[in-house]
């Protein structure tokens, strides 16, 4: 096994990064910006959690090589969604970042903060447009009926997830486990 070390030019406040811990930072990073985040804040959700301890906005900063203003900023996105938590230490005035630690609660909190942000506001939508469109004589029959079924299974998706949140971690992941055998219980067959 090759032994890793820090290259000589890393600050001493800079927390060492491993080549691995580096493609996960990076890729965390290119996937956040996929899902419209961006990249530095997925780049310092995950070192937070790969680091599993608080860190500086400083050590931040000098681990990823961005600068302190887009980690400050980063940072209270990443609050804003529930992902960070900021903290003090006893005898030290700067704040100190940790990430939850939990995956299932991460999860969650990303499910929820988009659900709030993106779902729900189309259910809004459709709604009102379902029942503009039932009064509407410009808009065609099959249209209104596209809308009202669009409505409804917005809606019927939206109460499925706030039905299955409520499951205790172990029954998701049991269902999680079983993937399309679930098919076969339900159905009966």
């Amino acid at each position: 096994m090759t032994e890793i070390t820090a290259p000589q030019d890393v600050s001493p406040m800079a927390a060492p990064l491993s080549p691995t811990m580096r493609d996960v930072v990076l890729h965390w990073g290119e996937m956040g910006q996929a899902w419209g985040v961006n990249r530095s804040v997925g780049q310092i959700h995950a070192l937070l959690y790969l680091m599993g301890r608080a860190m500086t906005a400083d050590e931040i900063a000098e681990t990823l090589g961005l600068a302190r203003s887009n980690v400050s900023n980063s940072l209270k996105e990443l609050q804003d969604w529930e992902l960070v938590v900021r903290r003090h230490e006893f005898g030290d005035r700067r704040d100190f970042f940790i990430a939850k630690g939990e995956l299932w609660d991460i999860l969650i909190t990303i499910v929820e903060g988009r659900k709030k942000r993106e779902i729900d506001p189309t259910i809004e939508l459709l709604a009102r447009a379902a029942a503009a469109s039932a009064q509407d004589r410009q808009t065609p029959p099959d249209v209104a009926r596209r809308i009202q079924d669009m409505s409804r299974f917005v809606g019927h998706l939206s109460g499925w997830y706030d039905q299955v949140k409520t499951l205790p971690v172990g029954v998701l992941v049991k269902l999680m486990n079983m993937g399309a055998r679930i098919g076969k219980f339900v159905s009966g067959g």
